[in-house]
């Protein structure tokens, strides 16, 4: 099977020659990989690890003073929220220091404020960008769309939109409207650009916390989900694979994303509430994938080796029983850990494709 064969095999939960691989890194530990493995590039190193599933992004062409990437870098946004810099010993991030739409007091003045062109994008560089990670297989290609939940409270400061979900909620519906149009808009501009090589399409936003989630299930079902549907199934009924991400404990809201047309759930925070595999494959596994679960927060960090080796083998067998599963770090996987710990996840996904 080639990765993209793999992959929507994955998502369709059939069994695979091979579990299929994914795998997100800060660029501290991007650059680390490839000096580890003595490649020169991201792309030679994931082809080293024989990952399946790879991220591309379209290149922002618009105005310089809305070109930091969105948490990515200092500045502002395209959205004109603004990043400041922060760092510790192993990486650097950026967070949200200005939210643009902080004080508006009505849809009117969501509705005036300097929204961003869909023309800030170059669409046409995606099959150029998409062919680099061809080197060696079909890889399959996702583009991550965007979110209704988290970039609306990005552009309002999350407290106040968390206020306004019951306080006011016409400015949540104008933000959200904005927000959801544009991301599908440049999803469907990207896809029509990159000629038939996109296989899955990605949303998201954080939903929960360790213990619950973040809002009310009914709040968010009245509010957010009819946005979140339509960034899925826009792409679920033009036959792509769908892809959501939500850190911490979502139970309550998974058989909603499934009705939805969700395909694929990222990133299994194996320590949230009611997310481990053993809990998860049980309820969902017959209708929904599942992407992620190798923990980057303790296993990655404070394990050996084989103990991530082992672990990676215990959660293939739960949540692989059917074929639905894509092996992952269940996050970005951060510059404190060891390159001995991430090559060991792809190690155990090769040595299992050959017993």
């Amino acid at each position: 099977m080639t990765s993209q064969q793999r992959v929507i095999a994955a998502a369709e939960r059939r069994k695979t020659d091979k579990v299929p691989t994914s795998l997100r890194c800060t660029p501290e530990v991007e650059k680390a990989l490839i000096n580890h493995l003595g490649v020169r590039t991201k792309q030679e190193a994931y082809d080293a690890l024989d990952i399946d599933l790879r991220w591309v992004y379209v290149p922002f062409i618009g105005p310089k003073e809305r070109s930091a990437p969105v948490m990515g870098g200092e500045g502002f946004d395209f959205w004109g929220c603004g990043n400041t810099k922060m760092a510790n010993e192993y990486n650097t991030y950026y967070e949200i220091t200005y939210h643009p739409l902080a004080k508006a007091q009505s849809v009117e003045d969501v509705e005036n404020y300097d929204w961003p062109s869909l023309d800030w994008w170059d669409y046409d560089a995606m099959p150029r960008i998409i062919e680099k990670e061809f080197q060696k297989d079909r890889r399959a290609i996702i583009f991550f769309a965007g979110g209704a939940f988290e970039t609306p409270w990005y552009i309002r400061g999350l407290e106040q939109f968390l206020v306004d979900l019951y306080l006011n909620p016409d400015i949540v519906t104008a933000i959200c409207t904005k927000v959801e149009n544009y991301y599908r808009e440049r999803a469907l501009r990207v896809i029509e650009a990159s000629n038939g090589m996109i296989d899955v399409i990605g949303s998201g936003g954080d939903l929960g916390g360790e213990q619950s989630m973040m809002v009310n299930p009914e709040v968010w079902r009245e509010l957010i989900k009819p946005h979140s549907t339509k960034l899925i199934r826009t792409f679920k009924d033009m036959h792509l694979k769908t892809f959501y991400h939500s850190d911490g404990a979502i139970t309550p809201v998974i058989n909603d994303f499934i009705e939805m047309g969700l395909d694929i759930l990222d990133p299994i925070q194996v320590g949230a509430k009611g997310m481990t595999p053993e809990e998860l494959f049980p309820r969902f596994g017959d209708r929904l994938s599942f992407h992620g679960a190798i923990d980057e927060v303790d296993l990655l960090t404070s394990s050996t080796s084989e103990e991530v080796y082992n672990e990676t083998r215990r959660v293939i067998s739960i949540l692989g029983q059917n074929g639905g599963y894509i092996v992952s770090p269940t996050h970005n996987v951060q510059g404190d850990k060891t390159m001995e710990n991430v090559l060991a996840i792809f190690k155990a996904v090769d040595d299992l494709k050959l017993s």
